[in-house]
C-alpha cells in the first residue's frame, strides 16, 4: 500500500454519492490514517445516503463551495464534468481533483488490465475476466461495469480487469497497466465534450502508463501518438491478433498461431469476433495462459442487455440490446442481420446530442418498422418511411403485438441513454424483457 500519496492530506470531500461515491467513502474509512471525510451531492436524497458512516457529514440538494475550497483533496464522481463551475473553482485554487480509479491506482499492488472504447468494452472486460478465471487465476472484474474498482481491492486477486469510461480516465493520471486496450472511437457524449478530438484525448489517457497498448488496426483513432509498445488487432487485415484462413476455415490467431476456429464461438456477430481477439491480446500481454481458458471463451454467450434474446415464441425473437446507448452500438447490432420476417426496431431516449443520420442507409436495407420513443424519439422520425412515434416502450409493444408473425424480430437497440425514463440502461433492458415475456 502506497501511503506516501496521503502525506499532507487530512480533509477529503467526495462529490457525488451513489454506488461509486459510497465505495470511495468506505475505502477512505478503511485507510490506516485519520481523514476528515465529507460528501456533497446536489440531489436532495442521494442514493446510498442511508449507508454512510455516522462520522461522515453529508450535504445534499446543492453545492458547498466552502467545503470544496477547504479540502486537501476532492474525489469526484465520473458523472460530474470537470467543466462544472464548482469543480473549476477547486482546480483554480490548486486543490487536486481525482476520481475513484486514481485512488485505486494509489493502492493496487497486483497486475491490472484496462479496457476503454466507445463500444464493446463491457463485453471485452467481462470475457477477459471469464477466460482469466478459467485459466486458474483469482480475478477482480469491475470499474465502469459491475463492482466499483475500490471494492475490488478487498478481494485477494491475482489480476484486476477494469472497464474504464472516458469520464473515469479524465481524473486518472497514475494507473499502471500490464495491458490496456482502446477498442474503437465513435461519436458519444457530445453533450460533455467540445468535440471528437476532446473525447478521443480522454480515452487515450488509458495508455499513459501501459506496458502494452492494444489498438484497433481497423480504427486509427485508437492509436496514441507514441508508437512503442503497440499491439494490434483486426477483423479486416493482418495484425498481431486477427482472423486468418486455414484449410478454408476462419480462425482467431495470435502472432500467426491458430487459436480457435470462429465457428466454435457462441458469441454472435462480427463485432464479437473483434472482442474475442482483444481478450486474447490482453491476456497474452499480461502473461496469462489464456489457452487454458479457451473452453470458457467458446461457451461465453455475452452480457445481459447486449444483443440478448429474452424471448423466442412462435418464431418471433425478442432481443434486448439496451446497452446500445449510442449510434455505433446500434449499427453493430444491425450489422449482418438477416431475417425471414420484419424487424421492429425500438429507438430513442436521451440522445446526448448525437447525430443519428448515420443509421439511415443501414435502415434503408431492412424490412423494417421503426418505433421511436422517449425524449429524443422525434430525432429518428426522418430516418425511415416506416417511422412511428410513441411515448413509451409499453405503448410500442401493445401496438406491435397483433401484427407480429413468425420470422419477425422485436429489437430494443435504442442508440440513446436511458435517463429520460429509466434509472439506467439495465432498468430499461429489464423493463423490455418483462414486456417481452408478458406479450410473447
Amino acid at each position: 500500500m502506497t501511503m506516501q500519496r496521503w502525506q499532507g492530506i487530512e480533509k477529503v470531500v467526495v462529490v457525488g454519492l451513489g454506488i461509486t461515491g459510497l465505495s470511495v467513502v468506505k475505502h477512505l474509512m478503511r485507510l490506516p490514517i485519520a481523514l476528515q471525510v465529507k460528501v456533497i451531492d446536489t440531489r436532495s436524497t442521494p442514493p446510498g445516503h442511508d449507508e454512510l458512516p455516522s462520522e461522515v457529514e453529508l450535504h445534499s440538494g446543492s453545492w458547498r463551495t466552502d467545503w470544496l475550497l477547504d479540502a486537501d483533496l476532492v474525489v469526484t464522481n465520473p458523472g460530474i464534468a470537470l467543466a462544472t463551475p464548482e469543480i473549476q473553482q477547486v482546480l483554480t485554487a490548486g486543490i487536486p481533483v481525482v476520481g475513484d480509479i486514481e485512488l485505486f491506482a494509489w493502492h493496487v499492488n497486483k497486475p491490472v488490465i484496462a479496457i476503454t472504447g466507445s463500444n464493446g468494452k463491457s463485453t471485452v472486460t467481462d470475457l477477459t475476466g471469464v477466460v482469466a478465471k478459467a485459466s486458474g487465476l483469482a480475478v477482480g472484474v469491475g470499474g465502469n461495469i459491475g463492482v466499483p474498482a475500490l471494492d475490488l481491492l478487498e478481494l485477494d486477486a491475482d489480476l484486476y480487469v477494469l472497464e474504464l469510461s472516458s469520464f473515469q480516465l479524465e481524473t486518472t493520471s497514475s494507473l499502471e497497466l500490464v495491458a490496456g486496450a482502446f477498442l474503437n472511437l465513435s461519436e458519444d457524449h457530445m453533450d460533455r465534450y467540445q468535440g471528437m478530438a476532446d473525447y478521443r484525448q480522454a480515452k487515450l489517457r488509458i495508455f499513459d502508463h501501459a506496458q502494452a497498448c492494444i489498438v484497433n488496426a481497423d480504427d486509427r483513432e485508437t492509436y496514441p501518438a507514441a508508437t512503442e509498445n503497440l499491439v494490434t488487432f483486426s477483423i479486416e487485415t493482418s495484425a498481431d491478433a486477427c482472423v486468418s484462413q486455414f484449410d478454408g476455415c476462419e480462425y482467431l490467431t495470435w502472432l500467426g498461431e491458430r487459436i480457435l476456429p470462429l465457428e466454435q464461438l457462441s458469441l454472435v456477430g462480427r463485432h464479437n469476433v473483434a472482442n474475442a481477439l482483444v481478450v486474447i491480446a490482453l491476456l497474452a500481454k499480461a502473461g496469462v495462459d489464456f489457452k487454458a481458458g479457451l473452453p470458457a471463451m467458446k461457451s461465453y454467450q455475452g452480457l445481459t442487455h447486449r444483443c440478448q434474446v429474452v424471448a423466442d415464441n412462435q418464431g418471433i425473437k425478442w432481443v434486448n440490446d439496451s446497452k446500445a446507448t449510442n449510434v455505433a452500438s446500434t449499427l453493430a447490432a444491425l450489422s449482418g442481420l438477416t431475417l425471414a420476417g420484419k424487424l421492429y426496431l425500438l429507438v430513442g431516449g436521451n440522445g446526448k446530442g448525437a447525430d443519428f443520420s448515420e443509421l439511415a442507409p443501414v435502415l434503408a436495407n431492412l424490412n423494417l418498422q421503426l418505433c421511436c420513443f422517449g425524449a429524443d424519439g422525434d430525432k429518428f422520425m426522418a430516418l425511415h418511411p416506416s417511422a412511428k412515434r410513441f411515448d413509451t416502450m409499453q405503448e410500442i409493444i401493445t401496438w406491435a403485438k397483433p401484427q407480429l408473425s413468425e420470422g419477425d424480430m422485436v429489437l430494443l437497440s435504442p442508440a440513446c441513454a436511458s435517463f429520460d425514463q429509466f434509472d439506467n440502461f439495465m432498468a430499461r433492458g429489464d423493463a423490455f424483457a418483462e414486456l417481452a415475456k408478458q406479450f410473447a
